[in-house]
């Protein structure tokens, strides 16, 4: 089975105690076969070793550390929940808001220790938020991180956790949202309550021929009206393109051009990368063909 190893933080790569390489966001990619079950360690500087045997059990439940997405007959291994090598108990600070308690601590990971009227919540969050900031948003609570925000109930639910920053504070909280997407939009959005109630794009690339339908299935995605990237014949059919797609989570390019791949999730830590083909004309997406 051919599979991809990436990595959010750049680490050194060990197949049964082989220095094979360095894995970072760019994908490496070798032959493995499931019966021979060979380990597999992920290290990177300041943090604990990643570590699992390459078998079919781990293709059927991945540990928490790990993604997996299946296309065809490969498989990419995404290393992600990374923890940090010391394991000392930090609190990095605490307070009260109305009747809640938070404490925010690090012990190899963030951890914010909710205590509210419905009892003890410890809530993980990304490394982003160790040096956040906490507030009262209204009737929600607003954590700020680098680069990073969350939006919380009073009873420790998260309604909200995005990249971006926040630009207005208040019971409507106003954010700069990048999407990191192929037209890497950025967006102006308002939440109320935790939710969200607008979303206004303030700054986009124009598609090309390489990038349309990725627009297309991004915009479908976030909700937006797809028509603009839409041949006429196809435009008719705009408001059906979602229940055409289904749940999917993202959209991802392939080695051709006029292929897309969809991202659906199986299960917790595990997807299904489908790919569909697309059609032009004049520019625009005429169709899309399933290929899986």
């Amino acid at each position: 089975m051919r599979v991809y190893f990436l990595s959010d933080l750049p680490c050194a790569f060990f197949v049964n105690g082989m220095h094979l390489g360095i894995v970072d966001g760019f994908e490496r990619s070798v032959e493995l076969a499931t019966m021979d079950g060979v380990f597999c360690e992920f290290k990177a500087p300041g943090y604990a070793p990643v570590r699992f045997r390459f078998d079919e059990d781990f293709l059927f439940s991945p540990p928490e550390e790990v993604e997996l997405y299946f296309r065809g007959g490969e498989v990419a291994v995404r290393i992600r929940g990374f923890v940090r090598a010391d394991p000392s108990l930090r609190v990095v600070w605490q307070k009260h808001f109305a009747g809640c308690l938070l404490t925010l601590c690090v012990q190899g990971r963030i951890v914010l220790n909710f205590e509210g009227s419905r009892g003890f919540l410890q809530i993980p969050l990304p490394f982003a938020f160790e040096t956040c900031t906490a507030g009262l948003a209204g009737n929600e609570i607003l954590l700020e991180g680098k680069e990073m925000f969350a939006i919380l109930d009073k009873n420790g639910n998260m309604s909200v956790l995005s990249d971006g920053h926040v630009t207005e504070r208040g019971a409507v909280v106003t954010a700069e949202v990048p999407f990191h997407d192929s037209l890497s939009r950025v967006a102006r959005c308002t939440y109320e309550n935790g939710k969200l109630t607008g979303c206004t794009i303030l700054s986009a690339r124009e598609p090309d021929e390489a990038t349309i339908a990725l627009a297309l299935c991004e915009s479908v995605l976030a909700g937006f009206d797809p028509t603009p990237y839409l041949a006429p014949s196809l435009a008719p059919k705009a408001k059906l393109l979602h229940d055409f797609l289904g749940n999917f989570r993202a959209a991802v390019p392939t080695q051709r051009q006029d292929v897309v791949g969809l991202v659906y999730e199986r299960k917790p830590r595990v997807f299904d990368v489908r790919d569909f083909c697309v059609s032009l004309e004049d520019g625009k997406v005429s169709n899309l063909t399933p290929l899986s």
